[in-house]
């Protein structure tokens, strides 16, 4: 069995395990009893101003800045530069690609530094606080690793000329998936440690805490309208066993 058809089979199976795995994830949550007003004070008092509160916490982690600086400046450099370098990687799904994804690709290059340098400044972070460190677990450390080892591998491959690849092979190939029409993919081994990486991320999101990206629009200290005075909180569960009384 040929690298190309490996891969082929690898990333559709990853891709099936993502998409099912959050859509099973994201049905949970949304089905999970909140019993309790609990949003976290000061709070909006209409939906309008929840939105809005949702929105900072997504893009500036408003609650991060206010409670920890530095873990902030960390936790923005990888969020930021990881969703600068998802966006650049678009370029090999389209065709023709994008006139604003052609605009970013040189900012998309530094932002791989930006993120490595988050991970690598959140993974200190474990083994330099003591209480950190101490609630730290094994999947933690294995998790931080995995994002950091995709993000080496990929500057490795814009830097370093002895592990460049083929570009216009690896489009023709991830096209071909999109296409199911398949296409051989290059047999650099950088380029395919670095895919193997990502599909294994693709596999274990759906398990892991990287989950916090859908389940912050959950969160009921954040998604909730502080008006419990004004109005009874009262769970679709709950008012079931209510009206069955």
């Amino acid at each position: 069995m040929s690298i190309s058809v490996i891969f082929a089979v690898l990333f559709y199976t990853a891709t099936f395990i993502l998409v099912a795995g959050l859509i099973y994830r994201i049905r949970d949550y949304a089905r999970t009893p909140v019993p309790l007003k609990i949003p976290t004070t000061p709070a909006p008092i209409t939906r309008t101003g929840v939105a809005f509160r949702m929105l900072r916490e997504i893009t500036v982690f408003e609650s991060l800045f206010k409670s920890n600086k530095w873990i902030w400046i960390l936790g923005w450099l990888f969020h930021f530069g990881m969703v600068l370098v998802l966006l650049r990687h678009l370029r090999y799904f389209t065709q023709p690609v994008w006139a604003w994804v052609d605009l970013i690709q040189p900012f998309g290059i530094y932002a791989g530094f930006a993120m490595a340098a988050g991970l690598l400044g959140l993974w200190a972070r474990r083994f330099l606080v003591d209480r950190v460190r101490y609630i730290s677990s094994l999947s933690d450390h294995l998790m931080l690793l995995l994002l950091i080892s995709i993000a080496t591998t990929g500057l490795l491959m814009s830097y370093i000329p002895e592990w460049h690849t083929d570009i216009v092979a690896l489009k023709a190939f991830m096209l071909g998936l999109l296409y199911f029409d398949l296409q051989p993919l290059p047999e650099e081994p950088m380029l395919l440690i670095h895919l193997g990486l990502v599909v294994t991320l693709m596999m274990v999101f759906p398990i892991s805490k990287l989950l916090h990206a859908p389940g912050v629009f959950f969160s009921p200290t954040r998604n909730q309208v502080d008006n419990a005075r004004e109005k009874r909180h009262l769970s679709a569960w709950a008012a079931k066993l209510e009206s069955s009384e």
